[in-house]
């Protein structure tokens, strides 16, 4: 059982060292879930002195208003009969104090280097362990005597900010109270009974001490409430006469006060049948085996919150991602990693992997048909146009047979609008392609860690897709330009041969113009466009994929690649910088980890009695 105490010791220091000492954070916290006795009490309650009674040494800090201004997390334990006294401080871990007064002015100094020389208050514990052959295994946390006014220096506030501070640890349901009332004051307006009362209605938790009772009136006695009939507990009341003043300043030896303490009860007629349950020393003794026995009762629960807490942490560790190499090779291989992972990402997307891809076959399949079709040449077929055309390309001759450059003016002007739904093709799928970068970026959990390289990434990659889209715009243009350049000349052969179609030389040139014969010319020419709009319909999508996604895909970061090896590693420093709020967050869950590691690895080590 002795191990537990000492377990807790441990944690709870480590909970300091690594920053975690209750207080309300975005963080997990262990120190709330260690079952602890805080000590609470009213400025000269006799708090200090019931602390340095159960150590059995002077070393807490005096005087005038508020001296405690930090928790003090004090922890004995109790060494080996005959081995000398000494006292450790958390924050000088390798200096041993066997002078107890200057332990009382490291508690001093230690307070204002935190708080300033002010009269302020810091929720930052100081942890004080004692090892002495003459204390019981206990942790106790002292706190800011509860006050009612400030003093001068003192912010208006402080009166409330003691009591926030006080009640930030008396809350918690591990938390064991232990309340110091004077006895020469009515218990009704006692401050630790007042705020005690509040957090545990019930008393499950709290522990009274009654101090001063050698100094109540005459005729008067504390009996009622050591009995547990003025205020009930579920724990036994627990009278102490401390030293006086008078003793302090003599500097009577803490000892001598411990016999004369026991003499008091023993031979006062009203606490002689109580003497057995009185005095500091039963009460550190009381003390120790409670927190015992809670501490065993939490243990269970403790090792299950640990348990579950470090998978937590370690998977939001997981998302923010590893932090930065700090030379210039790992911070290119870094760069490059994630430039690979984002460029995985983005060919699963155009493979049917990932979601998006669906989207390019949909304008290959729709779009462009309905653009084709959308092509009603009704302009460049009107009657008034193919006789404007056909007379401009006769010249100041008619045709003799067919009018064949009328053809080709009237099949050019009508293939040439086909550039239309071909270059909105090429937009199309480059709108979708840098669509999928961002979404790509999106899914790249260490693009999100890096800012300045998700931006570098997603212009490198805009940049090769714009030229991509140049070079399909060009590729599909020409296979536009080629069909109006050379016409398929077995259309025309194949065509049924009228006299009346090609001419005929007996009619007077008037007659030939007939729309007739115009609308034979406008259907022949819509059938061969037709022709070829079924032709480009599937060969300006093999365009644009093999300019455009097929490239996406092989060498869409070439040229990002063959710039970063040109970079200064200033540069690729600045493109692995991190938001700073995820760095400190990676930093900060980083040493609560190691926080909850440290507990598990010293839970471990304890083999517990049933």
């Amino acid at each position: 059982m002795e191990n537990l105490i000492s377990l807790v010791n441990k944690i709870q220091r480590a909970c300091t060292a690594l920053g975690d000492h209750g207080e309300a954070s975005a963080l997990p916290t262990l120190w709330d879930s260690l079952p602890a006795i805080a000590v609470v009490g009213g400025q000269s309650s006799g708090k200090s002195s019931v602390l340095e009674s159960v150590v059995g040494k002077d070393f807490l800090p005096r005087g005038s208003g508020i001296v405690t201004r930090r928790p003090l997390v004090l922890q004995l334990h109790k060494s080996d009969e005959g081995s000398r006294e000494y006292a450790e401080f958390l924050h000088l871990p390798r200096k041993r104090f066997t002078d107890f007064a200057a332990v009382r002015k490291e508690i001093q100094d230690e307070t204002d280097r935190e708080t300033g020389r002010t009269k302020q208050i810091s929720s930052v514990p100081i942890h004080l362990s004692i090892y002495s052959p003459n204390v019981v295994n206990l942790t106790l946390i002292d706190l800011p005597g509860l006050t009612k006014v400030a003093v001068e220096g003192q912010p208006d506030s402080i009166v409330q900010d003691i009591e926030n501070m006080v009640r930030s640890y008396i809350e918690k349901p591990n938390c064991i109270i232990l309340a110091i009332s004077p006895a020469n004051q009515d218990l009704a307006t006692s401050d630790a009974i007042k705020i005690s009362r509040e957090v545990d209605p019930t008393g499950e938790r709290t522990l009274g001490v009654l101090t001063k009772i050698d100094l109540m009136d005459k005729g008067t006695d504390a009996v009622d409430i050591l009995e547990g009939k003025a205020y009930r507990l579920k724990f036994p009341w627990v009278g102490v006469v401390n030293r006086s003043q008078a003793d302090i300043n003599k500097n009577v030896d803490m000892i001598a006060a411990r016999r004369r303490e026991r003499e008091y009860f023993a031979n006062s007629p009203e606490y002689k049948h109580l003497a057995h349950r009185m005095g500091s020393e039963h009460l550190a003794k009381m003390l120790s085996k409670h927190l015992e026995t809670v501490i065993k009762s939490r243990i269970p629960g403790i090792q299950s919150l640990i348990n579950k807490t470090i998978i937590e942490l370690e998977s939001e560790l997981s998302r923010l991602g590893k932090p930065i190499a700090a030379d210039a090779g790992g911070k290119l291989y870094t760069i490059m990693e994630i430039c690979r992972l984002f460029d995985q990402i983005y060919k699963e997307h155009l493979d049917g992997v990932r979601p998006g891809g669906e989207k390019i076959y949909n304008v290959f399949d729709n779009q462009l048909p309905a653009a084709l079709k959308r092509l009603q040449f009704d302009k460049q077929l009107s009657m008034e146009n193919i006789r404007k055309l056909i007379a401009e390309a006769d010249g100041y001759q008619p045709h003799l047979i067919a009018p064949e450059q009328g053809y080709r003016r009237l099949i050019e002007s009508s293939l040439i609008t086909i550039r239309g739904p071909a270059e909105a093709a090429v937009d199309a799928v480059h709108a979708l392609l840098k669509e999928l970068v961002h979404k790509a970026i999106s899914e790249t959990p260490e693009l999100k860690q890096y800012p300045a390289l998700r931006v570098e990434v997603g212009n490198a990659a805009i940049e090769s897709l714009d030229k991509m889209k140049e070079e399909s715009r060009k590729a599909t243009l020409k296979l536009v330009d080629m069909e109006c350049s050379y016409l398929t000349v077995d259309f025309f052969r194949k065509l049924p041969q009228d006299v009346d179609k090609g001419g005929n030389p007996t009619h007077s040139i008037f007659d030939r113009y007939n729309d007739s014969y115009l609308r034979r010319i406008g259907t022949t020419v819509l059938s061969y466009v037709n022709m070829v709009c079924a032709t480009l319909r599937n060969s300006i999508p093999k365009s644009i994929v093999y300019c455009q996604v097929r490239e996406a895909k092989r060498s869409l970061l070439d040229h990002f690649f063959t710039e970063l090896g040109k970079m200064e590693q200033k540069y690729l420093s600045s493109l692995l910088n991190e938001d700073p709020a995820v760095m400190e967050r990676r930093a900060a869950l980083a040493k609560r980890l190691e926080l909850y590691r440290s507990a598990q690895a010293e839970i471990d080590t304890v083999a517990w009695s049933k």
